[in-house]
Formats: C-alpha cells, sequence, structure tokens
C-alpha cells in the first residue's frame, strides 16, 4: 500500500474571517527547518493582538502553541488541520483581535481550526515527492549513452567527475524509479557498476 501524497505550500497563503465580531487572520508559509518556522511566526505575530496563535509540520517534528487560549483550542486544532489536510514542511498562524463576544471551548476549536483549514484549501499546493541519490561509476564508451537513458528516466545529473578509467556520476531521482534505474545502470555497464546510495530526501516535485 503506497504512502498517502503529501504537500507543502507553493507560496505563503493569508485568509481572514471575522466570527461573533472577532477578527482571525490566518498567514501560512512553507518551511524547511524549526528555526524557519519560529522566524516566520515571530515575523506575523501582532504584537497588539488578543493571541498569535500557532502550529507547525516538518516531517516529523511538530509543535503548536495556544498563546494564551484555553488549551487545546487553539494551537493543537491548526496542527491537526496541518496533517489532515496532508501538508509537510508547513507553518500557521491565527492571529485573533477579540471583538467583545466569548466562543466558548469549542467555538474556538472551529474559528482556529476552520480559519487554519480555510487558508490551506484554498492555497496552491505542491506535491513533495521523495528523492533518492545514488553514485556510480561507468566507462567512457558507456558515458553518453547512460546519460542519455537516465535523462528521459526523470534523473537529475548532479556530478560528472572524469577519471583516467572513467566515470563517476551522482544522480537524483524519484524513489519510485529507483529499481528501474539501478536496472538500466546495470544493463548498459554489463554489470559493472558499483551503485551507492548517497542520501535520501525530499523535495517538492513540479506539478501544476
Amino acid at each position: 500500500m503506497s504512502a498517502p501524497e503529501r504537500f507543502m505550500l507553493r507560496e505563503p497563503a493569508m485568509l481572514e474571517r471575522e466570527i461573533k465580531k472577532s477578527i482571525f487572520l490566518a498567514q501560512a508559509a512553507p518551511v524547511s527547518t524549526p528555526a524557519e518556522a519560529m522566524e516566520f511566526i515571530a515575523s506575523v505575530s501582532d504584537p497588539d493582538a488578543t493571541h498569535n496563535c500557532w502550529a507547525y509540520l516538518i516531517g516529523q517534528t511538530y509543535r503548536s502553541d495556544d498563546a494564551g487560549e484555553p488549551g487545546g483550542t487553539a494551537g493543537r486544532p491548526i496542527l491537526q488541520v496541518i496533517e489532515g489536510q496532508g501538508f509537510d514542511r508547513t507553518v500557521v498562524v491565527v492571529t485573533r483581535w477579540f471583538g467583545g463576544t466569548k466562543l466558548g471551548a469549542g467555538g474556538l476549536v472551529r474559528a482556529y481550526g476552520g480559519t487554519a483549514a480555510e487558508c490551506l484549501r484554498t492555497a496552491d499546493r505542491v506535491p513533495i515527492v521523495e528523492m533518492v541519490s545514488l553514485t556510480f561509476g561507468c566507462g567512457f564508451s558507456e558515458h553518453a549513452l547512460l546519460r542519455a537513458r537516465l535523462e528521459s528516466m526523470d534523473c537529475q545529473i548532479v556530478t560528472e567527475e572524469f577519471g583516467a578509467d572513467g566515470v563517476g556520476m551522482q544522480i537524483t531521482l524519484p524513489a519510485t524509479r529507483e529499481a528501474e534505474v539501478r536496472t538500466r545502470i546495470t544493463d548498459i555497464t554489463r554489470g559493472q557498476a558499483l551503485i551507492r546510495v548517497v542520501e535520501e530526501d525530499a523535495i517538492p516535485g513540479v506539478g501544476d
């Protein structure tokens, strides 16, 4: 069974709602590290607002903050929205300007979670594609053909080092095509290539 598709924002997004005279402003952004998330939170939080509640999710790392609202009524609902819509590498800040009418715990959960949900739902997203990097060597006579075949299989040539005995190559490719690419490299080099995994990463794919 394949893993569910994950997304990240293509660019920062914003959405404002009025709920029982309180203004709720959601601001979301793509981030790569917790430090980036905290920088965004600091940059968009309004010190004159009643509350600046937030959450972020980056891989297995996540944090949320109710920022003075009753426990579990703001930060956690925002985080659940990020997870529920399949987002990763995402931070959301929901700022509230109190309008004089108390919402109650359930109302706060709906207000913060709903504002964050609508902001992400209407934002431009891009799928996250799991990538893998491989390194191997090939002979000079195989290099041109191998390079052409790899590029036709969605591989990105990272480095090429020409030595006395051949060419050392490093490529990055979608993890779903690793087995196919390994087979092609082995076939073209007649089993002589020693293929090693350099590192694994996840990068945003190019999509609509």
